[in-house]
Order: C-alpha cells, then sequence, then structure tokens
C-alpha cells in the first residue's frame, strides 16, 4: 500500500489586472451620496409624470428627467467602479466631466421644472374638493417638487465638483 500524496495547497488564483472593486471612498463621500439622490429623485420625477396623462411642452421634462437618470447611472456605477480610464478621452478628465455633467443637468432641470410648474398653474381649475373628473394637478405638483429637489442637487454636485477643482484635485474620489 502506497503513502497518501502529500498535501499541498490549492494554487492561488490571479487577479486580473482588469479585476473590478468597489470605490468605498465614492460610495461614502459626498458626491456619491448626492448621486444616490439624484438618481432617487430623478426617478420619481419621470415616474410622476409617466404615470399621468400629459401632452405638450411636458413630453420634454420627461425626456430631460430620463435622459439625466440613465447618464447619472452610467456616472455613478463607472465611478463606483473606477473604470474611468475606460471612457475614451473623457476618462483623463473624469471630475471636469461629472461637473459638465451637473451644470448641464441642473440648467436643463431647471426648464422642465418651470415647464411642471406651468403646468400646475394651467391644471389648477381641479384642485377644488367638488371637482370629480380626472386632472393632472397633484401629479403635475409633485412633479415640480422633484424636478426642484433634482435642480437643487446637481447645483450641489456641481458646486462639489467646482470646489474639488479649485483645490487642484483631478479625481473624483
Amino acid at each position: 500500500m502506497l503513502p497518501p500524496p502529500p498535501r499541498q495547497p490549492p494554487p492561488q488564483a490571479r487577479t486580473a489586472r482588469g479585476s473590478l472593486r468597489l470605490q468605498r471612498a465614492f460610495l461614502r463621500g459626498p458626491l456619491g451620496v448626492l448621486r444616490l439622490l439624484q438618481l432617487l429623485a430623478g426617478a420619481a420625477f419621470w415616474i410622476t409624470i409617466a404615470t399621468s396623462k400629459y401632452q405638450g411642452p411636458v413630453h420634454f421634462a420627461l425626456f430631460v428627467s430620463v435622459l439625466f437618470w440613465l447618464l447619472t447611472l452610467g456616472l455613478y456605477f463607472i465611478t463606483l467602479l473606477g473604470k474611468q480610464e475606460l471612457v475614451p478621452v473623457l476618462g483623463s478628465r473624469w471630475l471636469v466631466v461629472n461637473v459638465a455633467h451637473d451644470l448641464l443637468a441642473a440648467a436643463l432641470y431647471g426648464a422642465a421644472t418651470g415647464i411642471m410648474i406651468d403646468q400646475t398653474q394651467r391644471h389648477s381649475y381641479c384642485n377644488l374638493k367638488s371637482y370629480r373628473l380626472p386632472c393632472a394637478y397633484h401629479a403635475f405638483l409633485a412633479a415640480s417638487v422633484c424636478g426642484g429637489l433634482c435642480l437643487g442637487l446637481y447645483l450641489l454636485s456641481a458646486l462639489y465638483g467646482c470646489c474639488r477643482r479649485y483645490q487642484g484635485k483631478e479625481e473624483v474620489v
């Protein structure tokens, strides 16, 4: 009978150069928290609009909210995974890209919020208790509040990015 072969530890798994690691500093930092709040408020904005009967300029508000919700989602996950260098041309200027995104989002959310406030005022006639027909007043009012919240959050994150850039930092985290 032969003795059992000596036990060897299993070979260590090689780590790939492009392995994914969560940037916990971003997740816990101010910009990570702001991005999550932007995603939540943006989703509330476009879901509120999409579930109501809308027409005319409200289509633009819905377009802005869905577009920037998707762009913010992309920025959030690229930064969370630390894969900015994979973005052609813009990866080396990631902080500037984030600030430009936030300023453009704030400007267009300002326009979208203005549209929603106008639509809320146009539908204020059906805010009476005795009015029985379906009306989008409450949905437009909620969307106006969510749009204002989005505007504030994007301005705050743009200000944070500008402060980091002024301090001479090139990274988001």
